[in-house]
């Protein structure tokens, strides 16, 4: 069986394909949505999920989230004495929804399609690939999450020569594509976005709206404090969804401190954030020769998208309500599915073509000639273009500009500015050339890139026939197999928390945290509670255990809601 997931920056879903429609697949916890958080105990046990967002108020030292926009990056994470790369953390996460599929389906799992944000370079989509192999899955797909996003929506049944666009706005990253779909062909025309826009920044507005009134500097709180305001703040944009105040509580030093936020002035203080999202959206449509009226139907992606500002703003600029009709937060999960279905050749889906695009331009570094004939360096020459269908493939001749000249070095490169050292560097290939007069000798340099984000490049000397190949890899986070075996068996030994106890230590986590926000008379009943729901633990008694649990939990939502 193949399964598809969604690795999110705030939450990560697992779906699998059931007869004739994709499901997702519930956690250790009865839940659809396992929170991308890692945290590491002194004993080396890796809590994942819920548990761990929970320690995070506790011990955020040893807490890891929001990792997602540091993949393919050379950024350490280090809990306790441990550390890790952003793609070791997701594939903690990653094992966590394997044995969790696991355990409700009853068998093992051995591969995955994973989503991943459409406007992810290639060195962040190796690190995903790489995330779900240190994890135990074979991965031989990576899915653009607008992509599955459509295919869950039914898109490809819909009439033919039409265009969509998908607004994803997830936790942490933006990305806005359109689509068009003719005969059986599901076409991604550009896409375009930003990888560190999310729910969290807009959580961050309410952050500092809070500082502001009541002139706290936030250099003088401790990492403790800094995570209990930011989880007021995220429950705070949560009372968004059904009302036009909401209110945020903070235990600070001991005091409760409120604000109460008006939604009017959450937007205004939202309108960078905002005006940010709007550029991503203009760029897709020039890049796709596509005019707003021309599009057929928006549909929302991503759990950000709840927000009643968002959804008010995308209905403004284009002038409709979205579709929202399949939950935000599983539909690119859904997608990720159907997609491992149609890969199973699954008799119940629907064969379709599926395209996709560069979302970066490739080239190289060239000197150019500027008036007077004086030869200047440091000019970027685009092989590839950004939103060119892929696969795709390009060649350019490229000549010596010296006298005598015996070597020609080609730096691969990726981005949009005209200039060379504006953009990012994936690597070169050097070669020799026979000396001769400038102009005379050249090379064919040809730029590949399929549809697993593999970038081929061959630089070719013309006179001798002699040709060097290199496939990219990002030397910084790209391992060898042999080093991916040892990482693999390194993390594989790390236990992660037994699901027995998974609901049990997460009430005692939350517990703890709500005793140290209380003081006085709290704090007792608190800690009377706890010793009792302890003391049925230590009995070892199922049943008993299973109905103090509820107990328990009833208690801490009811103390929870006085509290704050």
């Amino acid at each position: 069986m193949i399964v598809g997931i969604d690795l999110g920056t705030t939450n990560s879903l697992i779906a699998y394909f059931d007869g004739d429609h994709a499901k997702v697949i519930p956690n250790r916890l009865g839940e659809n949505l396992t929170p991308s958080v890692v945290s590491v105990d002194e004993e080396g046990i890796v809590y994942v999920g819920k548990t761990a967002k929970e320690r995070k108020m506790l011990y955020p030292d040893q807490t890891a989230d929001v990792f997602k926009r540091n993949m393919g990056s050379s950024k350490v994470f280090t809990l306790g004495t441990r550390k890790f790369s952003a793609e070791e953390l997701s594939s903690l996460v990653l094992k966590s929804l394997k044995e969790d599929a696991e355990h409700y389906l009853g068998c093992t799992i051995e591969e995955a399609v994973i989503s991943v944000p459409a406007y992810f370079n290639d060195a962040q989509r190796k690190a995903t690939k790489k995330a779900g192999e240190l994890a135990g899955f074979v991965v031989e797909r990576i899915v653009s999450e607008p992509t599955a996003a459509a295919i869950a929506y039914g898109l490809d049944k819909k009439n033919a020569d039409t265009k969509f666009l998908v607004f994803d706005l997830g936790g942490g990253t933006f990305d806005v594509s359109i689509l068009e779909l003719y005969q059986n062909i599901m076409e991604v025309r550009a896409v375009a976005g930003d990888n560190f826009l999310g729910g969290e920044d807009f959580t961050t507005v309410l952050e500092q709206m809070f500082l502001r009134e009541h002139e706290i500097d936030e250099d003088t709180l401790d990492q403790k404090t800094r995570a209990h305001i930011h989880k007021q703040a995220e429950i705070c944009k949560l009372g968004f969804a059904d009302a036009k105040t909401s209110v945020m509580k903070c235990n600070i030093n001991g005091e409760v401190v409120e604000s109460e936020i008006d939604i009017d002035d959450y937007e205004k203080s939202c309108q960078v954030l905002l005006g940010r999202i709007r550029k991503p959206i203009e760029r897709s449509l020039k890049d796709a020769n596509i005019k707003l009226k021309d599009i057929e139907e928006v549909i929302l992606v991503g759990g950000s998208t709840k927000l009643s500002i968002v959804r008010r703003f995308v209905s403004r600029l284009f002038g409709r309500l979205p579709n929202t009709s399949i939950n935000p937060d599983e539909v690119v999960a859904v997608g990720a599915a159907t997609q491992a279905a149609m890969k199973e050749r699954n008799e119940a889906v629907k064969e379709i073509i599926l395209t996709d695009v560069c979302p970066f331009t490739l080239g190289t570094e060239v000197v150019s000639r500027r008036s007077g004939g004086v030869f200047e360096a440091g000019h970027y020459l685009p092989l590839i273009e950004r939103n060119s269908v892929i696969p795709v493939s390009h060649t350019e001749r490229l000549y010596t500009v010296s006298d005598r000249q015996t070597r020609i070095k080609v730096d691969i490169l990726q981005g949009e500015s005209r200039l060379a050292a504006n953009n990012v560097y994936l690597g070169s290939i050097e070669v020799m050339v026979p000396p001769a007069p400038a102009g005379e000798e050249c090379v064919d340099v040809t730029y590949t890139y399929d549809v697993n984000s593999i970038l081929e490049v061959i630089v070719k000397v013309i006179s001798t026939n002699v040709e060097k190949r290199l496939v990219i890899k990002n030397e910084e986070t790209d391992l060898t197999d042999e080093e991916i075996d040892a990482r693999f068996e390194e993390l594989s030994s790390l236990k992660i928390h037994p699901r027995e106890q998974e609901a049990n230590k997460l009430l005692l986590l939350r517990a703890d945290r709500m005793y140290e926000e209380s003081i006085g008379d709290t704090r007792k009943i608190l800690e009377h509670e706890i010793n009792q729901f302890e003391d049925v633990l230590n009995k070892q008694n199922p049943s008993e255990i299973s109905s103090a649990r509820e107990a328990f939990k009833e208690f801490l939502d009811n103390m929870e809601e006085d509290l704050f």
